[in-house]
């Protein structure tokens, strides 16, 4: 061998894989969507089985029913203060720390011979749900505020692809009882520790931070002024988190529950519920790729957001009123176009309305809201659709979206009147 010639190492792939990823939109987030699909999937792998699983402990239904409320309690509580130890501390560092401690969770589960254990790890999973709140966050860092709708609507574009494809998984491997599909989920996450340890790049560096605390924010159109000392100080950002709580309270009520409505209302089976949920996945995914780009470039972002939350209202309505799995199956794609429309939108509103050195904490509070509506949504749901006509529940998700459409119109004159003053 000649003195030039050196032996293949490791840093040769993955130089070549950071170039391929420098070929690509905003290359430092492509670790980023790799880490979140891989995380997202490890856990659709596991949590439409919990409930099977517990008959290995004859659990109540009320014991499966706070196991399933239990880690979106606890991320309830954690996710402000993962979000905010990312502005202090940098984003990759608690991302990882986050990784690890969904991890520990889910080899906790693969462990799990009681209850105890089951709600230990659904807890432990809980306290360290920080890794979507830090994702966005870094996608408000990396991301000019033109673009930032666009980028953020493909953390649910992950989340449902990797919906689509986890069940099957799961239900593959639920025939070995609950270590197969949470060794999966397990090394699952580490393939995600793996991709944010090699490729993700820090996008709130020391450097940024330290400028933060020195330096006076530059007053913008939609913030004129910026009190430091809160995030709940900033009048814009609360009145979006407001507006976020209801939407998020309505699509959780609405998703929650929509298997049983169909049992109900329908007589469809758990089968014939999910192929059309995954049809609704598939059409949301399409939308995003072929018609929410042009469409957001066309209306701009207020329009498409409030075209997205209108559509809520009228289909949450509608629902009530279906008499056929086809008038179903076109209200829950509906359902899905306006999720596209909406949900990226208004996560970005939130992340250009605060600072950087906010951003993580405002993330944290907006996931905070999304798991007190997983905990609100399934037993508001379930107690409408067990004591009252099926049109209620429709209704109710209705009404609740109605506060956040409408709300959409005052924080529009608030905007106008601030770059007015």
């Amino acid at each position: 061998m000649s003195p030039q010639t050196s032996k293949p190492t490791l840093a040769h792939p993955l130089q070549s894989l950071r170039a391929l990823l420098g070929r690509v939109p905003y290359p430092e987030l492509t670790p980023l969507w790799i880490a979140v699909f891989i995380d997202v999937l490890g856990y659709s792998i596991l949590i439409p089985f919990l409930p099977f699983f517990t008959q290995e402990f004859n659990a109540a239904a009320w014991q499966v029913g706070m196991l399933l409320s239990a880690n979106a309690l606890f991320g309830f509580f954690s996710g402000p203060i993962w979000g905010n130890l990312s502005d202090k501390y940098g984003r990759k560092p608690i991302l990882l720390i986050c990784q690890f401690g969904t991890l520990a969770g889910f080899v906790m589960l693969a462990l799990s011979r009681n209850m105890t254990m089951l709600f230990l790890s659904r807890i432990v999973d809980g306290i360290f749900g920080g890794n979507f709140p830090i994702a966005k966050a870094i996608v408000g860092d990396v991301v000019s505020p033109k673009d930032r709708s666009k980028q953020l609507s493909n953390v649910g574009v992950a989340h449902v692809l990797s919906s689509l494809l986890g069940p099957g998984l799961g239900g593959l491997l639920s025939r070995w009882g609950i270590v197969a599909p949470a060794l999966l989920a397990s090394a699952l996450t580490c393939i995600t520790i793996s991709v944010t340890w090699l490729f993700l790049r820090e996008s709130n560096p020391a450097s940024a931070r330290a400028s933060a605390k020195t330096q006076p924010e530059a007053k913008t159109a939609a913030q004129p002024s910026q009190p430091r000392e809160s995030l709940w100080h900033n009048q814009a950002a609360r009145r979006l988190l407001l507006q976020w709580a209801f939407h998020t309270l309505s699509f959780s009520l609405y998703i929650a529950c929509i298997s049983l409505f169909a049992s109900i209302k329908l007589g469809l089976t758990a089968e014939q519920t999910g192929i059309l949920l995954t049809i609704a996945g598939v059409v949301r995914v399409i939308v995003r790729f072929t018609v929410f780009v042009p469409m957001l470039n066309r209306l701009g972002e207020r329009a498409t957001a409030r075209l997205g939350l209108g559509i809520f209202v009228v289909t949450y309505i509608a629902l009530g009123f279906v008499v056929n799995q086809w008038q179903f199956a076109a209200v829950v794609c509906v359902v899905s176009f306006a999720a596209s429309c909406t949900r990226g939108v208004l996560t970005s509103f939130l992340s250009s309305a605060v600072p950087p050195h906010q951003r993580g904490q405002a993330m944290g509070a907006s996931a905070s809201l999304d798991n007190l509506a997983q905990i609100i949504g399934p037993s508001v749901g379930g107690a409408v659709l067990g004591a009252m006509p099926v049109w209620v529940y429709g209704g109710l998700a209705g009404v609740v979206a109605l506060v956040a459409f409408v709300m959409d119109f005052r924080l529009a004159r608030a905007k106008v009147a601030q770059a007015e003053a």
